[in-house]
């Protein structure tokens, strides 16, 4: 019998929703251990793939928190969440409160996810969330109305969460494991708009550390793959593994008219594949 087909649930800048099914059936031939996504986001390529056993990670505390609070007690996240009016004053309310129930936090960043601005996740030099108001039909009401989360839950059980850097988890994968990796995208002399925010969250040294990390796996046995931005400097940094080009259409700006097509890198590092 099919499993139900999983969707995530929290809306993520650059997430692999568009492409999960395509992603998931590259890593499936080579599972035979754990699955390894060190920079978790909307984790649509684990629910997609679902598998056995995982470790999932992301540097964003409050994302883990979410997801072990939805792993734990999603019927109770929701109960909370529910409460939360959808108004302009509502959202600014409780985004300036930050509760310290495990519960509530999470109900909190779910509320904030789907009805700030864009689904974008951004805070200022003090840590304080601080993306603007959405408006319009941004609305929680999906996660009571599909029952996605209680699905979620279940599959989260199957996984170990982690909030850390993503070199301790790529570290402990050998024979048999597959690592997905999806980090922010950041080149080398970035002058697309966002150099700022990105080189903030990941810099071009962490884009380094990144591929040395990567090459580590592989040299061990373990399958990767990497998603990354379609640039000369990217490849300069994965000389010996082979690349896809994957194409989509940016959905940052609300105007269609304002919209176009994106390329971006698949890069796959076999069991023993070292860096030239």
């Amino acid at each position: 019998m099919e499993r139900r087909r999983l969707q995530p649930f929290i809306k993520w800048p650059g997430g692999k929703r568009w492409t999960a099914s395509h992603i998931a059936e590259r890593i499936r031939p080579h599972l035979s251990g754990t699955y390894f996504e060190p920079f978790l986001g909307s984790a649509a390529v684990f629910f997609h793939l679902r598998p056995s056993k995982a470790v999932l990670a992301d540097i964003n505390e409050d994302l883990i928190r979410t997801y072990r609070a939805v792993r734990r007690n999603s019927s109770k996240v929701l109960e909370a969440l529910r409460q939360f009016r959808v108004t302009k004053s509502a959202y600014y309310r409780i985004r300036a409160n930050e509760p310290v129930d495990a519960i509530d936090r999470a109900a909190r960043f779910l509320y904030l996810n789907r009805t700030a601005f864009g689904g974008i996740y951004r805070v200022n030099l003090q840590g304080e969330f601080n993306v603007p108001y959405g408006g319009g039909e941004r609305t929680p009401q999906i996660l009571w109305k599909s029952g996605m989360l209680s699905l979620a839950s279940g599959a989260l059980r199957q996984a170990t969460l982690k909030a850390c850097d993503f070199e301790p988890i790529m570290a402990s994968a050998g024979i048999g494991d597959v690592i997905y990796c999806d980090p922010t995208y950041t080149v080398a002399h970035d002058n697309n708009g966002f150099i700022r925010y990105n080189e903030r969250n990941f810099s071009w040294s962490d884009q380094e550390r990144l591929a040395k990390a990567a090459f580590n796996a592989a040299s061990r046995g373990a399958y990767v793959l990497v998603s990354n931005a379609h640039h000369s400097s990217v490849k300069r940094l994965y000389l010996g593994a082979t690349f896809q080009t994957l194409s989509r259409v940016s959905t940052v700006t609300p105007h269609a008219e304002h919209r176009r097509e994106v390329d971006e890198l698949l890069i796959s590092l076999p069991p023993r594949c070292r860096a030239l």
